[in-house]
């Protein structure tokens, strides 16, 4: 390990939250990365939570990959690690928060307390006038008992009507520093959006998703946050991040993938891939072969296949007309090579899939029964998968608006994270003639669990 490894880094950050979703925190974010690229700085942005979204907007504006941290899914070691390795290179990091503040446990608030981040706090105040204050005060200093104070940066005004709306809110903003300007109504600041959330920023004409986020930097650089300069960055919230431990990955971990060679469908029906499961999979020595299922192109010569999450229910007739790969799948399973499926991926493994118009559309067939959208979530929450007692649970998430109705029963099932008081557990099917094709809901974080990530695309006789 090098030197630099070794010493902390000092390096100017923010943590984006606000009091609710829908607040504009991720078109700021992304916009405040956008601004710093087009000044030349070097910007890296990740995000709180489980999210593959909001990660194609913040990548498209920092032009860098962007990892997701979190004290329960990731950890808080892989988080200060991320951040550390990402601060040797960078001018700036930002961090995009989830949900509101507070929200959650732990919260993007625990998660700005335990790693030092300073808090921009991005509140839609276009039907509000000196409550701003009071909102921008609680999110501030509320805490539990014992608890310390919160790194804070200020507050930005979303969506103000007028200069005057604009006066009224910054008076009531105590103390006056902390207010660093509003943002006013305008369609530059919203991002298109379905109903998992944003739409994805490669869904869209890169000329077309790259003016949004210029029309957005644009109004940023008029605030004075959009002001600053670097050094004025650097002397307000410079955060020393420390050396720890390596991200699962990045240390050498046992090749007990090595020798294997894994498919990887990715396309706009399978996008759901954190880029951290892929280096995972690198390091413990699988060859990865992307291809696109959209495309029309074939399974490529494999021994084993993961079919990430994703839209499929947008794209299911263009599914359907592959027969050639509905053929080459179930060969593929009758071989007994395995199959990792999740959530999206598994959709498009059922015999039929219920389109948010109610059409059906014949899919792979190899999970009986049928999958269909409807209006209401599914599945939401931090999740875990304990795929042997001796072995680390897999730890990540679901978020799903459709329901499965199949006569398998399931092997197993997942744990909802502490707190996720009245949350159910995810369903996990097995088929094939050994068992080797699992799929279900559950989006894995494969840094949590190594080796249940290697079981996942090992053989069964090879796991042991």
């Amino acid at each position: 390990m090098n030197a630099s490894a070794q010493t902390p880094v000092l390096c100017p950050a923010l943590l984006v939250a606000a009091p609710a979703s829908g607040q504009g925190k991720t078109t700021v974010c992304a916009a405040l990365a956008r601004l710093a690229v087009r000044r030349g700085w070097r910007v890296r942005v990740f995000k709180c939570g489980p999210d593959f979204l909001d990660p194609f907007w913040l990548q498209l504006a920092s032009g860098a990959p962007v990892d997701n941290v979190d004290l329960w899914m990731t950890g808080e070691a892989d988080a200060r690690a991320r951040l550390h390795a990402a601060a040797q290179d960078a001018d700036l990091l930002l961090v995009e928060g989830v949900m509101g503040l507070h929200d959650g446990t732990p919260s993007p608030a625990d998660l700005a307390r335990r790693l030092g981040l300073p808090v921009l706090a991005v509140v839609q105040a276009g039907a509000m006038a000196q409550t701003l204050g009071a909102i921008a005060h609680g999110l501030k200093h509320y805490r539990d008992e014992g608890e310390p104070d919160l790194p804070w940066a200020g507050v930005l005004a979303n969506g103000v009507a007028s200069d005057g709306h604009a006066a009224l809110l910054q008076s009531a903003v105590r103390p006056a520093s902390d207010w660093l300007g509003h943002l006013p109504r305008s369609p530059a600041l919203h991002l298109p959006e379905r109903h998992l959330g944003l739409t994805a920023a490669h869904e869209l004409a890169p000329a077309d998703a790259l003016a949004r986020l210029d029309a957005a930097a644009d109004l940023l650089a008029a605030t004075p946050l959009g002001q600053f300069g670097l050094a004025d960055w650097r002397a307000r919230w410079s955060v020393a991040f420390a050396p720890t431990a390596l991200p699962a990955g990045a240390e050498p971990l046992p090749q007990r993938l090595a020798g294997h060679r894994i498919a990887v469908a990715r396309d706009a029906a399978f996008a759901f891939i954190y880029p951290a499961n892929v280096q995972v999979l690198q390091a413990l020595g699988a060859q990865l072969a992307f291809f696109s299922p959209l495309a029309g192109e074939p399974l490529p010569d494999c021994d084993a296949l993961w079919l990430p999450g994703g839209y499929p229910e947008l794209h299911a007739a263009a599914l359907a007309a592959h027969a050639g790969l509905r053929e080459q799948l179930h060969a593929h399973v009758q071989a007994k090579r395995p199959v990792w499926a999740e959530c999206g991926g598994m959709m498009a493994l059922f015999d039929e899939l219920v389109d948010a118009d109610g059409a059906s559309h014949a899919l792979w067939g190899l999970l009986p029964g049928r999958v269909r959208m409807q209006a209401r979530l599914g599945g939401l929450g931090m999740q875990q998968w304990r795929l042997a007692a001796d072995v680390a649970p897999l730890r990540g998430h679901t978020f799903h608006y459709s329901v499965a109705d199949t006569p398998l029963a399931p092997t197993a099932h997942t744990e909802p994270a502490a707190g996720s008081a009245g949350r159910r557990g995810e369903a996990v099917y097995a088929a094939g003639p050994v068992g080797t094709l699992r799929a279900s809901y559950f989006h894995a974080w494969f840094a949590s669990s190594p080796e249940a990530t290697a079981q996942l695309f090992l053989p069964t006789a090879a796991i042991s």
